[in-house]
């Protein structure tokens, strides 16, 4: 159904056109011509919304007045011709329900995923590196181009956490789905005795930001420590410290770099994650607060599992978001994801009717 604050806020939009028009005539914005530009991108793509959803609410209008017309004279080949038309405004307002999904600010650009494994040791690890597979197959089956920043191997074997930076057109958009505690039970490749093990996993998704994007950093607030970069089992990469750790002291966020050959390149790369950190802080506390005021709030933690990936006793791959499920997990461990992320962006376009714009 089209109407006003629901699917699409048109009247909403119509105010923000309103607004930038507005800006747009004052002389005073072109003297900066960045944020002038950016400006009247977003005019843009206002208003080529705006106008598709006018248009499609225009076609079922129509549409209905030819129904009643069709109805009073007993035209059948109109009202065939109305159902048509129905059905291909339907297939449309389905294709424009779904990118309202894809809208935010960052949706359209590449990502940073981390992957953090969970209490557990060597199975956990394992665990974390099967993520880190399922989703560069993820990645390779889009043809987005993904590298990793940095990696801690566990012990025997696995890993203990891996930074990955995913560039390609709505990357962040789709692997927003994928943050959360991720949850694997199975017969455990570790264990003599062949018992069934659950591990968990944690999965950050951050944007990956264009330098044109201010995010205020005081240098002052960066504590920089180096150090040499080590493969698994504790062999030194190379002999001079390249390695990089960030420390920013306010918010106690540490991130580190060893994959590049230089240590100003792994600074640079180690700044680039530590500005998505800091600014995925600032939008998980506005989050938050949306959530408090509409009484749904849900601490983020590893008792809050979005997805479940069993393997035995039985096999089924559960997000329990939305209830979409997969009975065969080996498929979704190749990187077959398209269906969990469409299922859950679909249900935050549901979740999002009643909140502010």
């Amino acid at each position: 159904m089209l109407r006003s604050g629901g699917v699409f806020d048109v009247p909403g939009k119509q105010e923000q056109i309103a607004q930038l028009d507005q800006k747009a005539a004052d002389p005073a914005i072109w003297e900066d011509p960045q944020i002038a530009q950016q400006m009247m991108r977003q005019l843009f793509e206002l208003k080529d919304m705006v106008a598709a959803w006018d248009g499609l609410a225009q076609r079922v209008q129509d549409g209905l007045e030819l129904l009643a017309l069709a109805e009073v004279e007993d035209d059948i080949e109109t009202a065939q011709a109305v159902a048509d038309d129905a059905e291909e405004i339907a297939a449309e307002f389905e294709k424009r329900e779904f990118a309202l999904a894809l809208s935010g600010p960052h949706d359209r650009g590449g990502a940073i995923l981390a992957i953090h494994a969970g209490a557990g040791g060597t199975e956990a690890q394992d665990w974390a590196e099967m993520l880190q597979r399922m989703y560069l197959r993820w990645a390779e089956r889009r043809g987005y181009n993904a590298s990793i920043a940095d990696r801690t191997d566990g012990e025997e074997a696995g890993i203990k956490s891996v930074t990955v930076e995913i560039e390609g057109e709505w990357v962040y958009g789709y692997l927003s789905s994928e943050r959360g505690v991720h949850r694997l039970v199975r017969i455990s490749p570790f264990d003599s005795a062949s018992r069934r093990h659950t591990s968990f996993a944690l999965i950050e998704v951050l944007p990956l930001l264009d330098d044109d994007i201010e995010i205020e950093i005081n240098p002052d607030d960066i504590r920089m420590d180096v150090y040499r970069a080590g493969s698994a089992g504790g062999q030194h990469m190379q002999k001079n410290s390249t390695a990089v750790r960030l420390t920013h002291i306010p918010t106690g966020t540490v991130v580190t770099c060893q994959n590049e050959r230089s240590q100003s390149q792994n600074r640079q790369s180690a700044m680039r994650v530590l500005r998505g950190k800091l600014y995925d802080i600032e939008l998980q506390k506005r989050e938050e607060q949306m959530e408090r005021l509409k009484g749904k709030h849900v601490e983020m933690g590893w008792g809050n599992q979005i997805r479940s990936y069993v393997l035995q006793p039985y096999q089924m791959v559960k997000d329990l978001r939305t209830d979409y499920e997969v009975g065969n997990p080996q498929i979704v461990l190749d990187g077959n994801l398209d269906g969990f992320m469409e299922a859950w962006l679909k249900a935050r376009v549901g979740e999002s009717d009643n909140s502010p714009n």
